[in-house]
């Protein structure tokens, strides 16, 4: 599964964080989140799994489309 820049922030609005939060909870840089939240650039694959596990480690299960509708977020 992937992470999409839709799904970036309303986790971030799930867990009330700043982009700077994700990013300091993720160890990378705030331009990072600010740059893929607003689809700026694509992510290295290493990149976005310590974004996506920061957010899993908060208690945010990322959710994949299917049949009863599109991607999405949810907490654990």
């Amino acid at each position: 599964m992937s992470l999409t820049p839709p799904q970036c922030r309303a986790a971030r609005a799930l867990l009330d964080w700043t982009q700077g939060e994700l990013a300091r909870r993720a160890a990378v840089s705030p331009g990072t989140v600010r740059g893929f939240e607003c689809s700026r650039h694509v992510l290295h694959r290493a990149t976005l799994a310590a974004i996506r596990q920061a957010i899993e480690a908060a208690g945010v299960v990322l959710l994949d489309p299917d049949a009863a509708g599109g991607e999405g977020v949810r907490r654990a």
